[in-house]
């Protein structure tokens, strides 16, 4: 018994060509090869699929609805198919991936020997910038991203939730007072973060929706969080920053959270984002998992 999937693509193919044995010579069969498939076809369907002439062939009103029925259904075939065998292709090659400077230091670096026992043939360049950087003019596999996600073409995997905590340490508040409202905040020494709009030099955002905006002023501003965090752990003013760069300071105590009238932001979120490739590389899928059990469900920054 003929092949049922391999009549449907001669017969496609023939269709698209208006010959048989262009068929068959696309598909590296016999030309009488390519008519048993089609003549089966016909058989099993109880309908005539083309009309023959010498010259060309042309659809039949069935020819073209299963025609139209072909060009839906084998290359779903061939994604599931494609799908199912990748699965025994191994993670391979070098993979780009660029991360933020603090949470790439802190989280990302000291996964990446067991990432790498894991999948010993994938080489991984790591790319550290708190810069926004283009994934595909850049040339880079994925990146994590921390923020709410833009419009873009990109997909993209939800690591973990990301809330900014406002901290000082007990000796700045022992000697300035601690604050218990966001007005207080303009009597404080605020450390601003220089690349985001909700914790910046100059105005703080509060609120579920950030809708609460503080005018603030401090005598420090940088485009990295562990710079302000040390500043903060010495004294010098309050800080306003990710859980994952506060959370070990605010264990050994160097730091207290502070609890004002209204909550903290949200950052919307830490994300891993990809290229819009149907199927993304083996490298590529088994890094993602591999961040969404290290970091996702484990959320490393939350445990002693």
């Amino acid at each position: 018994m003929l092949d049922r999937i391999t009549g449907m693509r001669v017969f496609a193919r023939a269709a698209s060509a208006g010959s048989l044995s262009a068929a068959a010579r696309h598909l590296g069969m016999s030309p009488a090869m390519a008519t048993k498939h089609v003549d089966a076809l016909e058989s099993r369907l109880g309908v005539k699929l083309f009309h023959r002439s010498t010259r060309r062939l042309t659809l039949t009103e069935a020819g073209g609805q299963y025609l139209e029925a072909c060009q839906r259904i084998l290359p779903e075939i061939d994604e599931i198919e494609a799908s199912v065998a990748s699965q025994r292709v191994e993670a391979s090659g070098l993979l780009r991936m660029n991360v933020p400077l603090s949470f790439g230091t802190r989280y990302i670096a000291p996964l990446i020997p067991d990432f790498s026992r894991r999948n010993p043939a994938v080489k991984v360049e790591l790319g550290l910038t708190d810069s926004r950087i283009d994934l595909l003019d850049g040339g880079w596999d994925l990146a994590v991203r921390i923020g709410w996600l833009e419009d873009s073409p990109l997909q993209a995997r939800r690591l973990a939730d990301c809330p900014l905590l406002i901290c000082a340490a007990p000796r700045y508040l022992d000697e300035r007072g601690v604050p218990r409202s966001v007005a207080d905040l303009a009597q404080h020494n605020c450390l601003g973060y220089s690349l985001s709009s909700l914790a910046s030099g100059t105005l703080w955002a509060f609120g579920r929706n950030g809708d609460v905006r503080v005018a603030v002023s401090g005598d420090l501003i940088a485009n990295n969080g562990e710079a302000l965090l040390a500043a903060a752990i010495g004294g010098q003013g309050i800080v306003y920053q990710p859980q994952f760069i506060v959370a070990p300071a605010l264990r050994s105590g160097e730091l207290v959270a502070l609890e004002l009238d209204h909550p903290c932001v949200g950052l919307g979120g830490i994300h891993v984002v990809y290229p819009p490739d149907r199927r993304p590389p083996a490298k590529v899928r088994v890094m993602i998992d591999y961040l969404v059990e290290a970091i996702g469900e484990r959320q490393p920054w939350t445990r002693e």
